[in-house]
């Protein structure tokens, strides 16, 4: 089944009732949502009250729940601590990987997203070739940098020449980042669905960082967040603010078409699929990540 993302950004209080998530306003239901439909959970307004039974049911359907600041960024990530059985073993080969396999799975990561990007330029009738180049040219480990060289070719081509990639930048970076948001908290969902540590990377290693394998796994799907900003950056008048219409728009994502090699799936059941794929690397019994492509 398509997991929801669902986004509360009104003041209100959430509580569970028969397994149903409840969002009340001054003691009157305004909506409520099966608990074990929704795959991730966005709390974005300061006034949104929450009881410790709803949180917990939650987790126990395995939903990530996001907290914004104020700024809409994302500053918190809640997630299960136990939602696959055979966690532990999995935890240990997840850490004793080698340096070399996370030099090859990085080199994979980096093609699969630097194709994609690629992809979504000749979408939108833009030169891909030189992306196409750059792929074939990942080393082990990308010790080079493409990805740092072919993101500087892919933004100018996406989203024009002005425009620069900056956390803090002017719009549509804003759209960027609140996509961004609701990808890494799918991502997270899925490598913990999985069994695996998000914290633990094969390429962001920051000490600061409690999702670097979140932010290895969802490089490639960064495309799909892309495409929405494109299309929302091209029809909207303005983009400066995150309005509910453009918020719904890049919520959408996770259930967007993405397919695979054999397949087409919802992208929140592509994130499984790859989730998936990267644990039997650590283990040895398969020796590439299943990403897939527009």
């Amino acid at each position: 089944m398509i997991k929801r993302t669902v986004a509360i950004e009104n003041p209100g209080k959430l509580s569970v009732h028969l397994n149903q998530l409840q969002i009340k306003q001054e003691d009157r239901l305004v909506g409520q949502v099966p608990v074990e439909d929704i795959g991730v959970l966005v709390i974005d307004h300061p006034a949104v009250l929450y009881t410790h039974g709803c949180l917990t049911a939650l987790l126990d359907n395995n939903t990530a729940v996001v907290f914004s600041g104020g700024n809409h960024h994302p500053s918190g990530l809640l997630l299960p601590l136990d939602s696959n059985n055979v966690q532990s073993e999995r935890f240990r080969i997840q850490i004793e990987a080698s340096a070399p396999l996370k030099k090859q799975l990085w080199k994979q990561t980096v093609q699969a997203k630097i194709r994609n990007q690629a992809q979504l330029l000749k979408i939108i009738g833009e030169e891909e070739g030189r992306l196409r180049d750059l792929a074939r040219q990942v080393k082990s480990g990308d010790p080079e940098n493409l990805e740092a060289q072919s993101a500087r070719y892919y933004w100018k081509k996406l989203l024009g020449a002005e425009f620069k990639r900056e956390r803090f930048g002017k719009p549509p970076n804003n759209l960027l980042n609140y996509g961004y948001m609701v990808l890494r908290a799918g991502v997270a969902r899925a490598l913990v669905s999985t069994g695996l540590l998000p914290t633990i990377g094969i390429h962001h290693c920051n000490r600061y960082n409690a999702y670097g394998l979140a932010d290895d796994v969802m490089e490639p799907y960064r495309v799909f967040v892309d495409r929405a900003v494109h299309r929302i950056n091209s029809e909207a008048e303005d983009c400066s603010e995150l309005s509910k219409e453009i918020k719904k728009g890049l919520l959408e994502i996770l259930a967007c078409d993405v397919r695979f090699e054999d397949t087409a799936s919802p992208l929140m059941v592509g994130l499984h699929r790859t989730t998936a794929s990267l644990y039997r690397c650590f283990a040895g019994e398969e020796r590439e990540i299943d990403y897939p492509g527009l």
